[in-house]
């Protein structure tokens, strides 16, 4: 590493790079090329929608099984539970058996996983579809968003971590959506949608088989993800920042139906979900219309509209509104898709590409602890108190979070005005 290199990093930031866009040796610009990035963008998506479609189901398992809110949390708990540890081996993994081997795998639990949702009869079989969605999603998260660095035409890795950022969130929102329409207007409710998720999943396992095999060439064994000490410092601010984001999106996919439910009087699968959409659809636009900035520029634009609509959630509880309540929705979306996009453009550019699935495996850990233990303690402390004040309490504290992880940003940025 070069002297420049060192020193940049100690600023936390990159090395120093074309500003606006970040190349490497241009891959496969042909259509096979481009059939193969967007190929991998669509399983990411359709992995991403799978994970989140018995969000508005829950309380339709809930009444047909006879369990309390608890077990939804603990089935959630579950489901993060061992998509952890999925994380953390899925770079080494995929570094040692290569990319298609472990993502035509994931692609493989997922569809089990949905299988599973459309067979329960009883909660057991949702704890155990739930694991094997989170071990699938675990699994391919960080060497879905390498494959796609590696195979973006162009060598551009700011378009590339655009589309993974617009492809994960767009399958977060896509999920709920789905589920409740069909579950709202269509037969057989918990059914048909992980049937549909099903035949999705095909076209997702052709285009995994057809990558090449991928592998880093570096047999180091499995071994815990590394994160080179050039990296450390970028990798602090922006998975920080990232797990606040995510952690108003956790809210958001776990309660926020049951929420909207409450505040609305409708069981209305489809308004639930929409509700959730809302959030998902700002947070995608806002990374679109963002795409091409600096990485702590998208960071100090998210964090303040973060915050902000966490206050208008806790306020649209305090006051029963559901407008007000779809306003804190769009503000948190655009604020979280501001923040994702920033920190992962962050953390894609800094990482050297003999650890990328590495680094990006362990940025998606911090991602899924922030979706994760938050929702686990809200849920919880929704069993003591209520939901309304356990989402209030949520919010004070992570809009607070979100402040401090402002001025640590804004503070680095003032010592370091070059930083990206």
């Amino acid at each position: 590493m070069s002297l420049d290199q060192l020193t940049a990093a100690s600023h936390d930031r990159p090395p120093r790079r074309d500003p606006r866009r970040e190349r490497r040796a241009p891959q496969d610009a042909g259509p096979a090329g481009r059939w193969r990035f967007w190929g991998t963008a669509y399983t990411l998506l359709i992995l991403l929608t799978g994970t989140n479609l018995p969000t508005p189901l829950y309380r339709g398992y809930q009444a047909g099984f006879g369990f309390s809110p608890l077990v939804v949390t603990l089935i959630f708990a579950t489901y993060v539970a061992v998509l952890i540890p999925s994380l953390l081996l899925a770079g080494p993994l995929s570094d040692l058996l290569g990319r298609r081997t472990v993502l035509l795998s994931a692609v493989a639990l997922a569809a089990l996983g949905a299988l599973l949702f459309a067979l329960a009869t009883s909660t057991g079989w949702l704890f155990a579809a739930r694991a094997l969605q989170g071990v699938a999603l675990g699994v391919a998260s960080g060497p879905l968003t390498a494959t796609l660095t590696e195979l973006e035409p162009n060598g551009d890795r700011r378009r590339a971590a655009l589309v993974s950022t617009v492809a994960t969130v767009g399958g977060l929102g896509l999920g709920p959506v789905l589920a409740g329409l069909l579950a709202q207007y269509a037969p057989a409710p918990h059914v048909l949608p992980f049937a549909v998720e099903i035949a999705l999943l095909v076209p997702a396992a052709v285009t995994m088989a057809a990558l090449p095999v991928m592998a880093s060439g570096i047999r180091r064994g499995l071994h815990l993800p590394e994160i080179p000490a050039a990296v450390r410092s970028i990798f602090g601010t922006s998975g920080t920042a990232s797990f606040l984001a995510f952690s108003v999106m956790g809210l958001s996919l776990a309660l926020v139906p049951t929420y909207v439910a409450i505040l609305s009087g409708s069981g209305n699968l489809f308004l639930a979900g929409a509700a959730v959409a809302l959030m998902l659809l700002c947070s995608a636009l806002a990374q679109l219309l963002g795409y091409g900035r600096q990485a702590r520029d998208l960071e100090l634009a998210g964090l303040p509209l973060l915050a902000t609509g966490l206050v208008l959630l806790a306020l649209a509880g305090g006051l029963s509104s559901l407008p007000l309540l779809l306003l804190a929705a769009a503000t948190g979306g655009t604020g979280q898709g501001l923040t994702f996009l920033g920190g992962i453009t962050a953390v894609n550019q800094a990482a050297p590409a003999e650890h990328r699935a590495d680094v990006l495996s362990t940025f998606y850990v911090i991602i899924y602890l922030g979706v994760g233990v938050p929702v686990i303690g809200v849920g919880f402390l929704a069993t003591v108190s209520g939901l309304l004040f356990a989402v209030q309490c949520f919010a004070a504290v992570v809009a607070v979070a979100c402040v401090v992880m402002l001025i640590v940003l804004a503070l680095r940025r003032h010592r370091s005005p070059t930083a990206g």
